[in-house]
Formats: C-alpha cells, sequence, structure tokens
C-alpha cells in the first residue's frame, strides 16, 4: 500500500513538474513538445519497471504459496494414512 502511495506522489511530482516546466521555460514549443514527450517516456518506463517488479514478486509469492500449500498437502495425507495404519493395527491386535 505504502508504495502505491509513492508512486502517486511520483506521478503528482512529475506532473506538477511538467506545467511548472512549461510555463517557466525558457525553450521553444518544439523543445518543449520534446521535453515533456520524453518525460512521459520516462514515466511510462518507470510505471511499466515497476509493474514487472510487482508481477514478479506476486510470482513468487504464489509459487510459495503453492509449494507451502503442497507441504500441507502431503502432511496431511501422511497423518491420514498413519491413523489408517493405527487402526488396521488395534483392530487386528483386537481380534487376535
Amino acid at each position: 500500500m505504502e508504495d502505491d502511495n509513492k508512486l502517486s506522489y511520483f506521478f503528482l511530482g512529475l506532473g506538477l513538474g511538467v506545467a511548472v516546466g512549461v510555463l517557466f521555460a525558457p525553450k521553444s514549443g518544439a523543445e518543449t513538445r520534446e521535453l515533456i514527450r520524453n518525460k512521459a517516456n520516462e514515466g511510462a518506463d518507470y510505471a511499466k519497471r515497476r509493474a514487472n517488479e510487482l508481477r514478479d514478486q506476486a510470482s513468487d509469492a504464489m509459487e510459495r504459496g503453492k509449494q507451502t500449500f503442497t507441504r500441507q498437502k502431503d502432511n496431511l495425507s501422511a497423518a491420514v494414512e498413519a491413523g489408517r495404519q493405527a487402526y488396521r493395527d488395534a483392530t487386528s491386535q483386537s481380534s487376535d
């Protein structure tokens, strides 16, 4: 959640910086448009990198979750089988 706030503040700062830059820029219109285009591309690149990082983190978390689930399932299966075996042993001893 904190990363979302950072990203929001980044884009807010980017927008304000571009607005102030346009108002006070001593450059020509073509140069200013090029600057805006470059900054927008930088922002888009940052967003893509951040999205890829978040996707990788989510993928890692999913994989860890799957591994944990598989381990717990195997533990439960082993416990059930041990219970069945104990029941068979108990019933076979009482019939002897």
